[in-house]
Parts: structure tokens; C-alpha cells; sequence
């Protein structure tokens, strides 16, 4: 049986309160599904963008917040309407009605970043993903973000200590900066071997026939 041949890296730049960046995921796992059977493979990396920069580190109430935002509640409720129907044709059960407050995310990308160190950041975007919109779950509290990360596989313990500490803030908040100088202003936006390629939840065909024609563009220019 033929062996895959890697592609490199794809880049996921995101944030873990923004729908698309869940919906997004669903159509990458596909577009590496379609990839895998081409005899491609590559590495995920999830890279950190904050949509609220400004939002307090405590958070703020999100009925409010998203009146201030969109302009009525019942504007917001449509909106959530849309996109929890946009999730269900991927086989995601959005419950955003649970969702009290929206948080500041920055300990969450601190934890997607230790992830990363430990093998495991699938898992822990997947489990803070699926604890914010499916669950409802506080991600701005370090309780809550300790279990979402030992349930995507990191060590409690490991969560806790770092969630009580800086480590890793100045890293995430030199991450967020790096995409938007690159001039990234949304997200998910995905990236191959460093190379901006597109933004947006887009179906997983057409991510998969961008990830292949990239790798062609960019092996013909080392050759």
C-alpha cells in the first residue's frame, strides 16, 4: 500500500468563542479525510486570534453584551437561530442559550498552546469548543478550562497550575498580533507552510482542492 506523503503543516488561526471556527473544524476533519485518501497527509496546528481584544479578563454578561453588539436582543436571538442551524448540518448541536457571559479567551489560547507542547490540541480545541456552544460552559473561568483540557487529554493538575500562573500570555498575545499583521482580520483562517491561503468555514471539498494546489504551487517553486 502506497504510504502518505506529508503536505507540510496547516495553520488554524482562531478563536474558541467564534461559531465558524467550530463549524470550520467540522469541514477540515472531512478535507483531511479527502486528503488521506490521495495519499496526503499533514499537521494541524491551532493558532490564537482574539475577536474581543478588549473584552475584560473576567468577561462580561452576554444578553448585554450582544444587545450592545447587534443592536436588540431579538437580533441576537436570530443570529444565534442561524448559525446553531448552520452547526446542525454538520452534526453539531448547539445549545447557545446556555451561554451566560462571553469571555475573554486569552487563558483558553494559553491552554490550546500547552496542548500543543503535549500532543494532545485536537482533543482540548475539540472539548472547548464542544463545552462552550454545545454545554454552555464558562471558558473564561480556570476551573471550567482545567476540565475541558484534562477531558481533551491534558493533565488536570498541568491545566491548573499554568491557569494560575502567566506562562505562555505573553506568547498568545504575540500569536494574536502576528495574524493580524499579517493581515488577518477573520477568522478561521488557514494557513499552509506559513502561507495565508483562505478565511471562512468553507465546504470541505474546496479546502482540500486549495490545500492540494498550494502544496503543487509551492513544491514547483522549490524545485
Amino acid at each position: 500500500m502506497d504510504q502518505a506523503q506529508p503536505v507540510g503543516r496547516i495553520d488554524v488561526i482562531s478563536d474558541v468563542i467564534c461559531p465558524w471556527c467550530y463549524i470550520g473544524k467540522r469541514h477540515l476533519e472531512h478535507a483531511l479525510d479527502l486528503l488521506a485518501s490521495k495519499h496526503c497527509s499533514v499537521a494541524v496546528a491551532w493558532h490564537p486570534f482574539q475577536l474581543n481584544p478588549d473584552m475584560p479578563r473576567e468577561g462580561v454578561d452576554r444578553i448585554q453584551y450582544r444587545i450592545s453588539k447587534f443592536g436588540s436582543l431579538e437580533r441576537s436571538q436570530q443570529m444565534d437561530q442561524r448559525i446553531t442551524e448552520t452547526a446542525a448540518g454538520v452534526g453539531l448541536e448547539f445549545h447557545l442559550d446556555k451561554l451566560t457571559r462571553t469571555p475573554n479567551t486569552l487563558d483558553a489560547h494559553r491552554l490550546i498552546r500547552l496542548a500543543g507542547q503535549r500532543g494532545v490540541q485536537d482533543g482540548v480545541v475539540e472539548a472547548l469548543f464542544d463545552g462552550y456552544f454545545c454545554r454552555g460552559a464558562d471558558i473564561g473561568d480556570a476551573k471550567v478550562l482545567a476540565d475541558l483540557g484534562a477531558e481533551g487529554g491534558l493533565d488536570r493538575n498541568e491545566a491548573v497550575a499554568l491557569l494560575a500562573g502567566q506562562e505562555g500570555l505573553k506568547e498568545v498575545r504575540a500569536g494574536d498580533q502576528m495574524a493580524r499583521n499579517a493581515g488577518i482580520q477573520g477568522v478561521p483562517s488557514f494557513a499552509l507552510q506559513g502561507h495565508v491561503l483562505f478565511s471562512g468555514a468553507v465546504p470541505a471539498e474546496e479546502m482540500a482542492q486549495n490545500f492540494r494546489r498550494a502544496w503543487e504551487i509551492l513544491k514547483n517553486q522549490a524545485a
